[in-house]
Formats: C-alpha cells, sequence, structure tokens
C-alpha cells in the first residue's frame, strides 16, 4: 500500500547536463530512461563502488530537504561543499509528511554531531536537543555507539530514515542490532532508504534490494548478488581463498 511509504517514485525532471560526471554512473543511466519506484517501508540500495548508490541517495535526501552532509529536516550547517548537483534534477513523488526523519551518513556524522552540541550552546528556554540522543556527546562515545544511540534514541517513530552506509562503523553484533531497529521501527511505521555494502542489512526480512549495475537498478533476492556470495566463500573457506589472491 502506498500509505506505507512517505516517499513512492523518484524520477529525473530536468536532463543532467552532457559532460557531467553524473551521466556515468549506473544509478543515473537508469534514471535518464525509468522512474525508480519504492514499493516496500524499507528500501536497500547495493552495488560496486562508483555504481551511485550514494550519490543518489544523497540526491533523494537533498531533493527532499534534508542537509547535504546529515541530520534532521531542521539541521542547517556545511562545512564543505562536496554534494553532487543530482538533486536539483530529480522529482520526488511524496505522499505526506513523516512526523520524524533523519539523513545518516557514515562519512559526516562528526560534522552533524558537532552541529548539534553548536546549537545546545545557545541560550534558549527550551529542553537541550541533546536529551534526544540520550543526554550524552555523541562525541563521547565511539563511532559504532553514537551511531547507534542515534538510532535508538532519537530515531522517534513514523519517520522517513535516509541512511547510508550506516555499517561503516559497527561490529557485526552492532549491525544486528540495527536490524532489530529498523524492523521495529519499519513495522511502526516508518520508511527506510539505505544504501549498503553489508551482506548482512541486504539480508533484513521485507525490504526490497535494489541491486546497481551496468545502467538498471534490479530488485533481487540477497543471495544473488556478488557482495553475498563472495562473503560465503570466504567464510567457507578463507584460507584457500587468500592462498589463490596472495600467490
Amino acid at each position: 500500500m502506498e500509505s506505507d511509504r512517505f516517499i513512492t517514485e523518484v524520477r529525473l525532471k530536468s536532463p543532467i547536463p552532457e559532460g557531467s560526471y553524473l551521466k556515468k554512473l549506473p544509478a543515473v543511466r537508469f534514471l535518464e530512461r525509468h522512474p525508480l519506484e519504492f514499493r516496500k517501508r524499507v528500501s536497500i540500495f547495493a552495488g560496486e563502488n562508483g555504481s551511485g548508490k550514494s550519490t543518489l541517495l544523497e540526491g533523494i535526501a537533498t531533493a527532499y530537504g534534508f542537509n547535504p552532509e546529515g541530520g534532521s529536516l531542521n539541521y542547517s550547517f556545511e562545512t564543505n561543499a562536496t554534494h553532487s548537483e543530482l538533486y536539483r534534477h530529480l522529482l520526488l513523488s511524496k505522499l505526506f509528511r513523516p512526523k520524524d526523519g533523519f539523513f545518516l551518513r557514515a562519512e559526516s556524522f562528526y560534522n552533524a554531531a558537532s552541529y548539534l552540541e553548536r546549537l545546545d550552546e545557545i541560550p534558549c528556554a527550551a529542553p537541550p536537543i541533546l536529551k534526544s540522543y540520550g543526554g550524552i556527546s555523541l562525541h563521547k562515545m565511539s563511532h559504532g555507539e553514537s551511531f547507534l544511540k542515534l538510532v535508538q534514541s532519537r530515531f522517534s517513530g513514523s519517520g522517513l530514515y535516509i541512511l547510508d552506509e550506516p555499517e561503516a562503523a559497527l561490529s557485526p553484533m552492532n549491525i544486528l542490532t540495527l536490524i532489530c531497529e529498523i524492523k521495529r521501527l519499519a513495522d511502526s511505521g516508518s520508511q527506510f532508504i539505505i544504501a549498503t555494502h553489508s551482506p548482512m542489512l541486504m539480508a533484513l526480512p521485507d525490504a526490497e534490494l535494489l541491486y546497481i549495475c551496468e545502467g538498471e537498478i534490479k530488485n533481487v533476492p540477497f543471495r544473488e548478488t556478488p557482495h553475498w556470495q563472495i562473503m560465503l566463500g570466504f567464510l567457507k573457506n578463507p584460507e584457500r581463498i587468500l592462498s589463490q589472491l596472495l600467490q
């Protein structure tokens, strides 16, 4: 049902300029020919480095109104304007406004956490924002701990959550914890759009796995992805794999 989702479709509303590096990205080449539909509450982009999954995720988040470096819809900071112009060319089919939302990206999470602390330094009558994140500075935790604390304490539900490689700072055990949190929030009415290299996240139940390859975005079972097959082969016989690679 469409009422399950806040974003149901992404398409190009204007052509990508000739000569732009964006035209070389498989994800963008797909959008030049087809709209991209989200059919489930959890949609996961996977693909090799350079497939454009993070660029597409960033474009969707920025077109929706999130800060390109991450944060909630009211974060307004910029440390280094490195985001692409893709968002200017995207049209999102939006059904209604979520009660909550967050764009989480591994590469700029430090900047978002710093911005949060600067906001709490401004004198005002409102309760400290940090209370929504567990009351402890995100900089006083490990990278992985702060990621999980953000999801467990800040994500309040009925929200749109866009996560770029959230596994980057997490141990395998904490990836399993993240999977449980995503499932809990999705079951209570939230939508997730995720880009990942993690076979564990790709196996998330009731998610649609959108694999980007050779200018196509295909809905595939996680066991058919190269990520899963390579990891499974390695775990079955790491000595043989490494011997072949390093001889």
